[in-house]
């Protein structure tokens, strides 16, 4: 079986939301914050609170890039802040947890479409950001290869296979038989989204591959969907002579319009696809693939009628693969489909799968990405806006400018130090770069063109929405609003608590929610349940059918998982693998809400500053206010059913690989965390036990040999289920 690799986990937050705070002054230079990564390092910062502050802000911004396809900061802050992530998580490996940022892929899927378990996991890539990080991979990757025998000659040639990567949304395609039977979007990399209808429209994309002996019984094709330059194009100059809103790029257009619920509209849209990895195959004799090689499987995805960029290369040294890769960055523009970088692999599939993977990227591959493209315009006015929290950032009201592939009208300035950093006056020439082809930010001011006598922005001293007296902590880089019934940070929570990974109601993006509160209909989010829609009916927009589809995508709210809900409920720090966490542990709403501090960090997954957030947040009369509201309507409160079985394997991490005929492997992995163990994807030294059934992995099998790991065969693991021990001849 082969391992897939998708696109990099290039997650883009709020510019006015708590997670984009995080980030502090970092993001200005395309680089992590070196001088607050060096105060950490001097103990003069808590690298636990900075920790927890990163991975609010990645997670954040992914959810913004994955889930919502409307990413709010460019690749290359992203990246620092994940590189500074990186760079204290290294200094502190103990404080590592399985839902970092730096250990998972992608994003939360939504409720609007089905679940689908991926087989063979859509793993991300790590980046080169220039030369000499794309050479220090290779460096990398020829030691490994000399500990696994290739000697250095034939290391420095081993091959590449370079593409272009697509700037678009990854999907799987499953045929069976020479029938196309599943598609689904990445997801979080173990999970996406069944999107096969949708997918069914796209011309490029055959729903049966041609009979013959070569055909695979079982194949599963990985790709990226895209919307070609002219498609967009002509879909704004459409929108424009209707008179409605413009689309921002073809990334999120082309995300959007696979994710429709109406297969109809994903067909008038044009997308289009490129097929570029295999994730599992089985041949119709059950023999292995003959194939050896990466270019051979994408010789083996032409013949079987599905697209293959014509760019791809094979090349001999990583001199050829960056000559490749600078000739792309200076001809991007020439295609007909934006590109955000190359994808460089290793061509030779036997050495991939020796070499492996971490936690969330194949070390045999790597993403080159391009650098940020730059223009000058003026700069208008400077506005601050205040999100869901009450932070304050100013935003950058600009000429429009058409950069990086869109025309930009507002950028971020993060806060009151990077404006005054950053030296930019409403009056200026500055410039504006657009990282990744996504989200543009400024620069800094062309100082040339300053007229003379230009005065310096000061940040306001009041909410400029309510009046109340902005707060900054000390120590801290972010001014806030403290009042919590700002019309702006209550429209901001209502606009969360609707959002797609926490309780996913259609229809409450930002212009509705503003439309409510003006008409007094919306003061709190326990108040889109009490919705008064007789008085929509002749509002401009909000004709019967819209108002039906509303009323039903509330009701379908209140049946959301209890994870979706405490998602929803905006509490500081805590994010989608502690609701989960909590929802898991405790069962009901209530139990969480009266659970100690002692309580809730007994929760595996929950730390100190999560526990101490989520305490406060059930402390606040007025929280506790909108919960009777919520249950008053019928909201659903319950998670899972704990777990009444024997906790036999407390803390063990057991690893399962092939079908077992008893389980599947969401099955599997649920009955070992229901007897109180862990179920990782991956072989390492805390590995307590392997399970093998059929179609067992090579990889994981050798490595657990290789650290002397047990391997039980399925009768084996039911006896440690039962027992919590090993067999004798397996101890």
């Amino acid at each position: 079986m082969l391992r897939d690799v998708a696109e990099p986990t290039d997650a883009p937050t709020d510019p006015t939301d708590e997670a984009a705070g995080a980030s502090g002054a970092s993001g200005a230079t395309g680089a992590f914050a070196a001088d607050e990564l060096t105060a950490v390092d001097r103990g003069e910062l808590d690298p636990v609170a900075r920790i927890d502050e990163l991975r609010a802000t990645i997670g954040y911004h992914s959810r913004r890039y994955h889930e919502l396809d409307a990413p709010e900061i460019p690749d290359a802050e992203y990246d620092a802040l994940l590189r500074e992530l990186q760079h204290l998580e290294a200094e502190h490996p103990d404080l590592i947890t399985p839902d970092s940022p730096t250990q998972v892929v992608g994003g939360a899927i939504s409720t609007t479409f089905a679940e689908v378990v991926h087989s063979v996991p859509m793993m991300s890539l790590d980046n080169a950001m220039d030369e000499a990080e794309l050479r220090s991979w290779g460096e990398r990757t020829a030691r490994a290869l000399a500990k696994l025998g290739v000697d250095a000659d034939a290391a420095a040639t081993v091959g590449y296979v370079c593409e272009l990567k697509i700037d678009g949304l990854a999907v799987s395609l499953r045929y069976e038989h020479g029938a196309f039977v599943l598609g689904a979007t990445r997801g979080d990399g173990r999970k996406g989204e069944d999107v096969t209808a949708n997918l069914r429209t796209i011309e490029a994309i055959p729903t049966r591959l041609p009979k013959g002996a070569t055909t695979p019984a079982v194949i599963e094709v990985r790709g990226e969907v895209y919307m070609p330059i002219a498609v967009f194009e002509a879909l704004n100059r459409s929108q424009a002579e209707a008179g409605g809103h413009l689309y921002v790029n073809p990334r999120n257009t082309a995300a959007g319009s696979l994710r429709q619920k109406d297969a109809a509209m994903t067909a008038s849209r044009k997308l289009a696809f490129w097929s570029y990895q295999l994730g599992e195959i089985a041949m119709p004799d059950g023999t292995p693939p003959t194939f050896t090689t990466h270019h051979e499987t994408l010789d083996l995805l032409g013949s079987l009628g599905f697209p293959v960029n014509p760019e791809i290369q094979r090349l001999g040294t990583l001199d050829e693969v960056y000559a490749f890769c600078r000739h792309w960055q200076e001809h991007r523009h020439d295609l007909d489909y934006e590109i955000d970088g190359v994808v460089v692999k290793l061509d030779d599939l036997a050495l991939r799968e020796q070499l492996g993977v971490t936690a969330k990227a194949p070390r045999w591959a790597i993403a080159f990405k391009f650098p940020p493209e730059e223009r000058t315009t003026k700069l208008l006015d400077i506005q601050v806006l205040i999100g869901r929290t009450g932070r304050a950032t100013p935003q950058a009201q600009l000429e429009p400018v058409f950069v990086g592939g869109s025309t930009v009208a507002r950028a971020t300035l993060h806060n009151q130090d990077q404006v005054k950093l950053k030296d930019v006056r409403p009056g200026d020439t500055v410039i504006v770069r657009k990282a990744g082809d996504v989200i543009p930010e400024v620069v800094g001011p062309v100082l040339s063109e300053r007229p003379e006598g230009l005065a310096e922005w000061v940040f306001p001293t009041h909410c400029p929405v309510c009046g109340t007296a902005l707060v900054r902590p000390e120590g801290g880089a972010d001014h806030r609003c403290p009042n919590t019934s700002c019309p702006a940070r209550v429209a901001g929570s209502i606009e969360h608590f609707a959002g797609r990974s926490a309780l996913d109601i259609e229809g409450f993006g930002e212009s509705s929610v503003r439309l409510f509160q003006s008409m007094g209909m919306l003061g709190g989010i326990a108040d889109i349940y009490s919705l008064d829609f007789d008085r929509l009916a002749g509002v401009e927009g909000f004709g019967d059918t819209s108002i039906a589809n509303m009323r039903a995508a509330i009701e379908a709210s209140k049946q959301r998982p209890l994870a979706n809900l405490l998602v929803g409920l905006n509490i500081r720090h805590l994010a989608n693998a502690g609701s989960e966490a909590l929802a898991g542990h405790f069962g009901h709403l209530d139990q969480i809400a009266a659970a100690s501090l002692d309580d809730l960090l007994s929760v595996e997954g929950v730390g100190q500053i999560i526990a101490e957030s989520v305490r406060a947040w059930f402390d606040d009369p007025d929280n506790l206010a909108v919960i009777e509201k919520l249950r008053a309507a019928g909201v659903n409160f319950v998670g899972p059913e704990a777990s009444g079985k024997p906790q036999t394997i407390t803390g063990k991490a057991v690893v399962v690989t092939g079908m077992l005929e008893a389980y599947n492997r969401d099955e599997a992995e649920a009955i070992i965390k229901a007897h109180g163990g862990k179920s990782p994807g991956s072989v390492s030294k805390k590995t307590f036990a392997v399970v093998v059934g059929d179609g067992a992995g090579a990889s994981k099998l050798t490595k657990a040999t290789e650290l002397g790991v047990p391997v039980l065969d399925e009768a084996a693991f039911v006896h440690l289920l039962a027992t919590g021990e090993l067999p004798a001849a397996s101890a």
